[in-house]
């Protein structure tokens, strides 16, 4: 990249959490290796600019984790740490994903640590939401299986949401109904009909995840999704699917002819 570039130029500059130092020139190369906290510096300068300059594909998840745990940690070797969590769940997106309590039970993982976590969860669950919310939903499905994937595929226990939708197929509100265990979540199909009336939707879409990562619907999911169907059609409302996500993979009702 040019050396008169806004990029460069920007990573020059301190940046509060991320310990900037001077950018990496080609002299710096033969320069003796930095020591303690000039070496820590010179590693986050390194990580920072590469993300500035090649976005978050130029870097694995390891390196983007750590990026997110300089604003947490100053003055302090994160790649223990960042190793630490991927060693503990597997990639980034299942580190963010993490429950809270399992997070600060890691060496290392304090308040701060998970605190920034969960902020990037909260962010990438926010914008997901806006590229869906307020939007008319059957044009807009890939928009709509991403933000079901973001809010569900690394949850640890069932979760049973509900996306309520209006005339024209505009989603009007997106609530969790229920909350189970690692395999099964209790659902009513008498309250499900109720809320959609509550809030005057004419459809809805089922949506619950499988902790295990296999999408593949139950016989209690088959059944209870039947039941709602039945409720709900008998006041006029549509059941357009049902959505199962599971970790990397999920299963549409009606895509596989159940609905």
């Amino acid at each position: 990249m040019p050396s008169d570039s806004k990029i460069t130029n920007f990573a020059e500059g301190p940046m509060p959490g991320f310990g900037f130092a001077q950018p990496v020139t080609a002299d710096a190369v033969s320069a003796p290796k930095p020591r303690g906290e000039d070496f820590h510096a010179a590693h986050r300068s390194r990580l920072c600019t590469r993300f500035l300059q090649g976005g978050a594909a130029a870097l694995p998840d390891y390196e983007l984790l750590e990026l997110v745990l300089f604003r947490a940690i100053s003055r302090r070797d994160v790649k223990p740490i960042a190793h630490r969590l991927m060693n503990e769940f597997g990639d980034f997106n299942s580190v963010v994903a993490a429950p809270l309590e399992r997070l600060v039970e890691l060496k290392g993982v304090g308040r701060a640590v998970a605190l920034e976590l969960k902020v990037i969860e909260a962010a990438a669950h926010r914008m997901a939401r806006a590229r869906v919310i307020g939007k008319p939903v059957l044009s807009s499905w890939d928009a709509l299986l991403d933000y079901c994937k973001t809010a569900l595929s690394h949850q640890p226990l069932e979760q049973f949401r509900i996306l309520f939708l209006d005339r024209k197929n505009i989603l009007i509100a997106d609530e969790e109904q229920q909350r189970g265990t690692v395999d099964h979540v209790p659902v009513y199909p008498r309250e499900v009909v109720k809320r959609a009336l509550t809030l005057n939707a004419s459809a809805l879409i089922l949506v619950h995840n499988h902790p295990s990562g296999d999408p593949t619907p139950s016989d209690a999911d088959i059944a209870m999704t039947s039941r709602i169907s039945e409720a709900a059609s008998t006041l006029g409302i549509t059941l357009h699917d049902h959505l199962v996500i599971g970790k990397g993979r999920d299963f549409s009702f009606r895509g596989n002819g159940l609905l």
